[in-house]
């Protein structure tokens, strides 16, 4: 079969930089990186133009996008609809993520998701059910109507779902699951997040130990840091297995938190980059619904009326140029925060996050002062700006 040679930008595969060099892509694979002189006789070769190829960008928290809201379309093209806005940002795999809702809903994303699998949706690379079972105490802007404990009934339905996903991340409070429940999931392949909890330090340990493995939306919606109690985020930072969750807008957490954070988590969990986005990436919308409650859209900010963070209003792009421009991070760190770590965090890092032999071709070029150019999923172009 025929390769691609994409040539004329400097490449980074997730490690280190390639100058004068050519990215092959074969079947819809990475190939090689080699340099531009030997570039073998007979590929098609695809001029960028100048800049920067990076690995695409990989979203483990996405509600919306061109408009549609995950919960208000649990239908293949709300799922098509998601991922092409996200694309337009540089999302080349993503979870679109269902808010606590009624087990009707649940129970149609899962049908629907595993349809627009079967229909090779791009970028769909499983799904990110947040909630029903979390803590009132912790809710946010989820119903509290709609949080209650995970039944039997609600473990079956996970556990018969999970292998027809490459991916599949749950968020879950301790006080509405228990540790037999995570060990479940977790067991079943399940990417087993914490979040939406009061939990203490203590509860976060175990529940780490009975399989969770990441963290949602760090600092949001948590048992603070305290120097006597270190809380949910004490314990984020401090686990090792655990992996967690920055939405990088500089509404959500403040940059210096953040820098913080960066310095003090513990390995080999990593903190990755989430949108949290909602309906309105890649629209001037000024306003939506969540759950039947409108949610405002004011200076980069999505709340309910009572001033509640709901989500938020910032793409994958745009968190690489905040963290990169407003908090200094070099960006090589930036790209494996959105690339690399997240892929980490989702268990298939042997396909996604990186530009390496046998690695899904999904990248994305970009100017050298990081504006769009286009996005490439398996090896081809579905967005040119």
């Amino acid at each position: 079969m025929t390769s691609i040679a994409i040539r004329n930008a400097r490449i980074f595969d997730g490690e280190t930089w390639h100058q004068d060099s050519a990215l092959l892509l074969s079947e819809g694979r990475v190939a090689a990186i080699v340099a531009e002189s030997d570039v073998p006789a007979g590929a098609e070769v695809v001029d960028i133009g100048g800049g920067i190829l990076v690995p695409g960008f990989v979203d483990l928290q996405v509600n919306g996008g061109g408009g549609v809201m995950l919960n208000d379309a649990p239908t293949v093209e709300g799922l098509r609809t998601i991922c092409a806005a996200h694309a337009r940002f540089g999302t080349t795999a993503l979870l679109p993520t269902l808010i606590t809702d009624r087990p009707e809903t649940t129970a149609a994303v899962i049908a629907a998701g595993r349809q627009a699998l079967a229909d090779h949706v791009p970028g769909l690379l499983g799904l990110h059910l947040e909630g029903p079972h979390l803590s009132l105490a912790r809710k946010g802007a989820h119903d509290p109507a709609l949080i209650r404990p995970m039944e039997e009934e609600d473990l079956a339905l996970l556990l018969s779902c999970r292998d027809s996903f490459p991916a599949m991340m749950i968020t879950v409070a301790p006080e509405n699951v228990t540790e037999a429940q995570v060990s479940r999931l977790a067991e079943a392949g399940f990417v087993v997040s914490l979040g939406h909890t009061d939990a203490d330090f203590d509860t976060v340990q175990r529940y780490a130990k009975a399989g969770a493995r990441t963290v949602t939306h760090l600092f949001n919606a948590m048992s603070p840091l305290g120097h006597r109690e270190p809380g949910m985020v004490g314990a984020a930072l401090h686990t090792g297995v655990l992996h967690a969750g920055l939405i990088a807008d500089g509404i959500h957490v403040h940059p210096a938190a953040m820098a913080i954070a960066l310095r003090s988590k513990q390995g080999p969990g990593r903190i990755f980059v989430v949108t949290d986005a909602m309906s309105p990436i890649g629209t001037d919308l000024a306003r939506f619904t969540l759950n039947g409650r409108e949610i405002l859209r004011r200076d980069g900010r999505l709340t309910l009326a009572d001033g509640t963070l709901a989500g938020a209003d910032i793409d994958m792009l745009a968190s690489v140029r905040f963290l990169h421009g407003s908090l200094g991070l070099p960006i090589e760190d930036v790209l494996r925060m959105v690339s690399a770590y997240p892929a980490e965090a989702a268990g298939v890092a042997p396909r996604k996050g990186r530009l390496f032999p046998g690695t899904d071709a999904d990248f994305v070029a970009l100017t050298d002062d990081l504006q769009m150019k286009s996005t490439w999923i398996g090896g081809a172009c579905i967005y040119s700006a």
